[in-house]
């Protein structure tokens, strides 16, 4: 389908009809390299983040390197209430021990729970020690919508944050931490015998796409942090809220595209973005869009009886060749401890959805948090 279509179906509004509200939820665009804002959408209003939350996680455990605390190369031991977390996860058993660096290719490509759940205690000695560090970084980046309870993103009323907020921390990432790009763009990462592509559908379908994180439950729906680089300029798209994977890719590549053609001279910067929208204390929920009964039917119509896309993205193509993977095991912990004391956690259960979508056309086999 050539872009002409695509265009022509969008402003006919069948995209919409085939994805629902595919775009009604909140979205960011932002030159990296020069932090200016190229275009938005209630970029201030509240939102459930799932899943990236990782990216604060990551960016948290980066200044506990930079600290001192830790290295790359220290060990992170599965808890006993690591296990306990629902799905992403990769199921090690309590005991297991693996490297920070293990651990983060898993957050950002599997998007485990459990993993991530173990690197909060190991790091900041608790899940809620962790979440402290959580909050004062995001006080000090200026993140003043966001409030996080815990490392991985589950679902929990008070742990929410905005699109404007995601774009500061996403781009502090870059700033403060170049060494560490690599992370992010990850094809797949092969445990064992099993090969676990990332979750984000743009890393090796977009051109010049280079991470960075998806994220889902019911109520946040799915939601993305994406970047893009082309001739040596790099610009990041945030969605949040779409109704399924395909949604969440066309309109992130979309606006990833747009972006590379527009000029961010007279764009305001991403510090300087005017606070603007209604309600923007309240959180989107994206339940009822997702899953319900009569929502898995609607966005089951959106594929054919192979699973794939009835109106295909012109800006995506698909995967021709293997994916590059990057294996990871227990084990090579080899650095110091975390000078960070344990404390005792008592376990908070997670609520889960009341509905799991379990069909293609809806989660693509990414699981709650991921």
């Amino acid at each position: 389908m050539t872009r002409k279509l695509f265009a022509a179906l969008l402003s006919a509004g069948l995209l919409t009809t085939l994805h629902g509200e595919a775009f009604a939820g909140p979205s960011i665009v932002v030159d990296t390299g020069t932090g200016r804002v190229l275009e938005q959408e209630d970029a201030y209003k509240r939102w459930y983040p799932a899943s990236i939350t990782k990216l604060m996680s990551v960016y948290v455990t980066f200044r506990a390197i930079q600290a001192g605390e830790i290295t790359l190369l220290s060990p992170i031991e599965i808890t006993k209430r690591a296990t306990k977390e629902p799905p992403s996860k990769m199921g090690y058993p309590e005991g297991s021990v693996l490297s920070v660096d293990t651990a983060l290719k898993i957050m950002m490509v599997k998007s485990a729970n459990d993993v991530t759940t173990a690197l909060a205690e190991n790091v900041g000695g608790s899940v809620a020690g962790f979440a402290e560090r959580m909050n004062k970084e995001a006080a000090r980046l200026g993140m003043n919508g966001s409030h996080f309870m815990n490392a991985h993103g589950l679902h929990d009323e008070n742990h929410y944050t905005s699109a404007h907020d995601i774009a500061v921390l996403a781009t502090a990432l870059h700033q403060d931490f170049p060494q560490y790009a690599n992370y992010f763009d990850i094809e797949a990462i092969a445990a064992g015998d099993q090969v676990i592509p990332n979750h984000n559908g743009l890393i090796g379908s977009f051109e010049g796409a280079d991470g960075m994180k998806t994220g889902y439950t019911c109520p946040a729906g799915f939601n993305v942090v994406a970047t893009a680089t082309r001739n040596n300029r790099q610009i990041m798209a945030i969605v949040l809220g779409a109704v399924s994977t395909d949604a969440r890719d066309y309109r992130t590549a979309e606006l990833l595209t747009a972006g590379f053609g527009k000029s961010s001279d007279a764009a305001p910067l991403l510090a300087d973005l005017p606070r603007s929208g209604e309600d923007l204390t309240t959180a989107g929920n994206m339940r009822n869009e997702i899953c319900t009964e009569e929502a898995q039917k609607r966005i089951a119509k959106t594929r054919d009886a192979e699973g794939k896309p009835l109106v295909p993205s012109p800006f995506l193509v698909e995967m021709t060749r293997p994916r590059v993977v990057v294996s990871v095991a227990l084990g090579g912990a080899t650095g110091p401890k975390s000078t960070q004391p344990r404390f005792a956690d008592v376990p908070i259960p997670t609520p889960r959805p009341d509905y799991e979508p379990n069909t293609a056309a809806a989660v693509s086999a990414v699981e709650q948090g991921g």
